[in-house]
């Protein structure tokens, strides 16, 4: 089982950047039994003697959405929605006056609720936004988590946890002992499939990308890489939002931590660095 093991570890690595903790291997074995047995395979041996690292597959699609972390609420940590609601608005309704457009990302979206509650914030900004178009796109390399955004509906744990109670009473509706996210918001909201390590659209930049709680399962050497592709695809005077305990390494030539929050990095090309 060790080598099998290993050879997993290495094509997750190699497929989608995630870097498997040997320690968590029981744990990880015990989620990966049920496919295994789905499959006919007999074992997990058996199973994990079929993938292979470059070769794509569906075995693969659903390894990797057994072994996802899709631990995540409504308004998780608060500090980053206070941060869009409030400086990072702020900054954009005057830079973005003549285009009135604003383009958000969050990426790792797991089962929805980042974006969700960063289109509930920017629903609450009311009149600020009228007559702007707001292009928030999410994603994630989970088909089983995408698919469960798209649907938008949450038991009534998953809906309450984090979720102001007057924003649980207008932007869902009770199916049930379930509870969906209203129509109107779902609307504003497009979900996708994406994997980091894929090249990203450089055509379109973006004015806010939500990256938390993700870069923790990369080695540096793919942090580095990560996040100097996406400093080329977010506009020089655009946010960078992290988790809460996510830091940039020290020296990284594309980013600085913006000053006025340390989520939030800016790149070091724009106008907020600071010049010489």
């Amino acid at each position: 089982m060790n080598a099998g093991f290993h050879r997993l570890a290495e094509t997750l690595r190699q497929s989608t950047g995630i870097v498997i903790d040997p320690t968590k291997r029981f744990a990880l074995e015990a989620r990966l039994s049920s496919i295994a047995v789905a499959r006919c395979h007999g074992d997990i041996t058996a199973m994990l003697d079929s993938v292979r690292p470059g070769q794509k597959s569906d075995l693969l699609d659903e390894i990797v959405d057994a072994i996802a972390t899709n631990e995540t609420f409504f308004f998780r940590d608060r500090s980053p929605f206070r941060l869009l609601a409030g400086e990072i608005l702020s900054h954009l309704l005057t830079a973005r006056a003549e285009q009135r457009e604003i383009r958000i990302w969050c990426n790792a979206c797991s089962t929805g609720q980042e974006p969700y509650s960063v289109a509930m914030t920017l629903d609450q900004a009311g009149q600020k936004l009228a007559g702007w178009r707001v292009a928030l796109h999410a994603s994630d390399i989970s088909r089983t988590a995408v698919a469960a955004a798209r649907e938008g509906v949450y038991n009534q744990f998953e809906a309450q946890r984090g979720t102001p109670t007057n924003f649980l009473l207008k932007y869902f509706t009770r199916e049930g002992d379930n509870w969906r996210i209203s129509e109107q918001l779902r609307s504003k909201v497009r979900f996708s499939l994406f994997n980091l390590l894929s090249p990203f659209n450089e055509h379109r930049l973006y004015d806010v990308i939500f990256c938390r709680n993700v870069l923790i399962y990369f080695d540096a050497e793919t942090r580095r890489d990560i996040l100097a592709r996406l400093a080329k695809a977010i506009r020089p005077d655009g946010f960078l939002v992290l988790g809460a305990t996510e830091t940039i390494a020290s020296g990284d030539p594309n980013w600085i931590t913006w000053s006025a929050n340390p989520l939030a990095l800016v790149r070091t090309d724009g106008p907020f660095a600071p010049r010489s």
